[in-house]
């Protein structure tokens, strides 16, 4: 079979990339492994959508689609450090509609694949998995775990932090640990969050509770490891009540909606996010620290930039040619690095426990907090 873009990988960013080639003459091919599948009550994958990609989800026709009874708005958000130090943020001062909106991961992607299962265009092999990569003068060769082989123009590497595309291809990266896991739940308050987000830099760790619709809300603690196992074999009532006391009982007695889980954290870079007949997008092509909330928010701009570089590609220009690709690097690399940078920098800056970076830490957050300009400045770039 003979296409002119492979996807490699149905997750959000894979998906999203495929229904943004639909109004292309590009013909596609999406390789994953299982469909998605909508959990019973409450998905603990949350995710902070900006409202330019928000935006862009509109103009896929997947927006207006989704259950608006399961999407939550973010009018304010308060940020404490953990000597006094506070940062606030208001959509209602900064003069727009909302800082972001909580959804479901699922409810996302599953969305997205019965908008891309509809598409002219566009073939969906799953379940299936790659097995063989291999590129050539003429196209880049995939042969499947069931014997299919495909030819594609371009390959796209849309599998995930620990990509098996990348590692195909022969892109070696190192990932720098953390050291910490991300923990997550969700719970059902006492209290109505009113639409407020709230991420605490604790000494042993940072917490973030975001809200969801009704009283509900989505926890991420960043833990170290020790902790981060210790959350997560807590039984459910005495997890609600560490998470309650960690946060200050903002939102009064919890009670548990999902069970709490536990991931890696870490930071990747690859040395190159394209290569002849081969680009990467979403966690393939970057890992980021939770706590600044922009990872798909990366992914899905990914997916913007590549799927226009390739709808304006001329007729007679390989779609996988690394020259016309190195549009997308390009176009990419600014924000990725920046973002990376700041949140690494921001943990290195709290995870110490000294006194000096203290005292300049929760400084820096007060000073911020008092120059409206800086603040809004802030709010503007996380908006897009």
């Amino acid at each position: 079979m003979r296409f002119d873009i492979a996807i490699i990988g149905g997750g959000l960013a894979g998906l999203a990339l495929a229904v943004a080639l639909r109004g292309t003459r590009l013909s596609v091919a999406l390789v994953e492994g299982r469909r998605p599948r909508r959990p019973e009550g409450w998905d603990p994958r949350i995710y902070a959508i900006s409202p330019s990609n928000a935006a862009f989800l509109t103009g896929l026709g997947i927006w207006d689609r989704l259950d608006a009874a399961r999407m939550q708005r973010v009018a304010a958000m308060e940020i404490l450090g953990d000597a006094g130090g506070r940062l606030d943020f208001s959509a209602y001062a900064s003069g727009v509609g909302e800082l972001a909106w909580i959804l479901e991961g699922s409810l996302m992607q599953q969305e997205l694949w019965e908008t891309a299962t509809r598409q002219a265009g566009l073939q969906v092999l799953c379940p299936a998995a790659p097995a063989a990569l291999e590129f050539r003068p003429d196209c880049a060769r995939l042969e499947l775990d069931d014997g299919q082989v495909l030819e594609a123009s371009l390959v796209v590497g849309a599998d995930g932090a620990d990509s098996w595309t990348r590692q195909a291809a022969g892109i070696q990266v190192r990932f720098h640990p953390y050291h910490q896991h991300g923990v997550v739940a969700n719970f059902a308050c006492e209290r109505d969050h009113l639409g407020t987000a709230w991420q605490w830099f604790r000494e042993d760790g940072i917490l973030a509770w975001l809200p969801l619709p009704g009283q509900r809300m989505s926890m991420v603690w960043s833990a170290p490891e020790s902790l981060a196992q210790e959350l997560v074999a807590l039984p459910a009532e005495a997890l609600c009540g560490r998470v309650a006391e960690a946060g200050g009982h903002r939102l009064g007695a919890l009670e548990p909606l999902t069970p709490a889980a536990g991931f890696p954290l870490r930071l990747m870079r690859p040395p190159r996010r394209i290569g002849p007949r081969l680009a990467l997008v979403g966690d393939a092509a970057h890992a980021i620290h939770p706590l600044s909330g922009h990872g798909i928010n990366l992914g899905f701009q990914d997916v913007r930039v590549l799927a226009d570089v390739l709808a304006s590609k001329p007729a007679h220009v390989d779609a996988g040619d690394e020259r016309w690709l190195r549009r997308y690097e390009r176009a990419r690399s600014e924000e990725i690095v920046a973002l990376q940078s700041v949140t690494h920098g921001l943990h290195r800056l709290f995870a110490p426990r000294h006194p000096v970076l203290s005292l300049l830490r929760n400084t820096g957050l007060n000073l911020t907090n008092r120059l409206p300009v800086l603040r809004d400045a802030l709010v503007r770039y996380a908006l897009g």
